[in-house]
């Protein structure tokens, strides 16, 4: 444990070292290729980093964040965007947080920037009437006019919006209701913390367990483990930079459809990175090939495709064997069915539509019994599923033995 803690550290003093030289000297670069290929040095140190590391818990989130958030935003970057090229040009230690940790700022609202009327060169700040009403990885239907009565397909702050009209008033919020909404969402932080240690102490009797149990626990663990590590990697930075900081999740397990799970609820960190990187340019080309629904779903299947093809490096990296495309035929079939179900939804105009209760289930059980099928096989049959608990095991020894030594 001891010697990984090590790794871990110089792998990560390395990154940040390296984002120095990408404040300092790559930003004098014009943008373009040029910029770019200064650029590849530092993508192919972020790729090869995660190598000293073994182990997952430890690792998963170090690939996670330098291999894909991290060089998507450089190369952005590259061409000045993305949100490591904003104006005014963001401070040293905000460019190094942004770069490498899953982190968005919100944007404060103005009269000239009202989400109705906002107009940004920056792809991945987009007004809410285009980047919000794509999804995910950029799923949601520009006919967001047609569709802004159906709160599943609506920007959470415009779905709150028109709950509550008063909100678009300039009267300053309630302290009180901050307060209610900043205690809850720590009473549900701390919920979400003791299920997860509940579900790993289960895992000490699953010979007793049926295997679908087992799946079904693997489907939680795999979803509050995500998201409890992106919020206490966020926690810090919020505290030290100062600045409010856009949710990593939005409850997916809320989601009413394919559409709302992968654009509003599911690692919306990948959502906002995907979109200016392959949602907004495929459908730009695409459009002019095919006419614009079309060009909308082959612009859907190339987010999810990348996406998958993401996860897939990500699989290379914790089991180091050769890859199976299990989990990039899991996207592809996300993002097949996710253009279907848009289309479908533009089709019946709003005349038609499932009851929440009904479609809410039915969204959860297509993606727990697709990722049964497609997305966990190879991390069982790599053993990484029981890596992972005994890592868990193994910490806390660890910690025990250390606070044992100090007291």
């Amino acid at each position: 444990m001891d010697s990984e803690l090590f790794n871990f550290i110089k792998v990560w003093i390395t990154a940040i070292t390296s984002l120095v030289y990408c404040y300092y000297v790559v930003s004098l670069i014009p943008r373009g290729i040029i910029r770019l290929l200064s650029l590849l040095p530092i993508i192919y140190l972020f790729c090869i980093l995660p190598l000293n590391i073994s182990s997952f818990n430890l690792c998963g989130p170090t690939i996670f964040y330098l291999v894909w958030l991290g060089n998507f935003k450089l190369i952005l970057f590259s061409f000045g965007q993305g949100p490591l090229s904003p104006q005014p040009p963001l401070s040293l230690l905000h460019f190094i947080s942004v770069a490498l940790f899953p982190i968005k700022t919100k944007q404060d609202p103005s009269p000239k920037s009202h989400p109705n009327a906002q107009k940004n060169t920056d792809p991945s700040l987009k007004s809410s009437q285009n980047a919000k009403t794509s999804s995910d990885p950029s799923l949601k239907s520009p006919q967001n006019a047609k569709r802004s009565s159906d709160p599943s397909l609506q920007s959470p702050a415009t779905a709150k919006s028109n709950k509550n009209p008063s909100a678009n008033s300039n009267s300053s919020p309630d302290p009180d209701s901050k307060f209610d909404k900043s205690l809850g969402r720590k009473a549900l932080f701390v919920l979400k913390v003791v299920l997860l240690a509940v579900i790993i102490r289960v895992y000490d009797y699953r010979q007793d367990l049926h295997p679908y149990v087992i799946l079904a626990l693997y489907c939680c663990h795999l979803y509050l483990a995500v998201e409890l590590v992106l919020a206490i990697t966020a926690a810090p930075l919020r505290a030290i930079l100062g600045f409010e900081i856009e949710p990593q999740f939005n409850e997916p397990y809320l989601a009413t459809s394919l559409q709302d799970f992968w654009g509003r609820r599911w690692n919306l960190m990948v959502t906002s990175i995907l979109r200016p990187t392959v949602f907004y340019r495929v459908r730009r080309i695409s459009t002019r090939v095919v006419g614009k629904l079309w060009g909308l779903q082959v612009a859907y299947l190339a987010s999810f495709l990348v996406s998958g093809l993401m996860h897939e490096i990500i699989y290379f990296y914790l089991t180091r064997v050769s890859p199976t495309w299990e989990v990039t035929w899991f996207f592809v079939l996300h993002g097949v069915c996710t253009g279907v179900e848009v289309a479908a939804k533009t089709a019946v105009n709003g005349r038609f539509r499932l009851h929440r209760a009904v479609s809410g289930p039915l969204t959860l059980a297509f993606v727990a019994v697709t990722g049964a099928w497609l997305f966990f096989p190879q991390i069982i049959r790599n053993g990484v599923d029981l890596k992972v608990i005994r890592e868990y095991e193994e910490l806390v020894s660890f910690v025990r033995e250390k606070l044992s030594f100090n007291f």
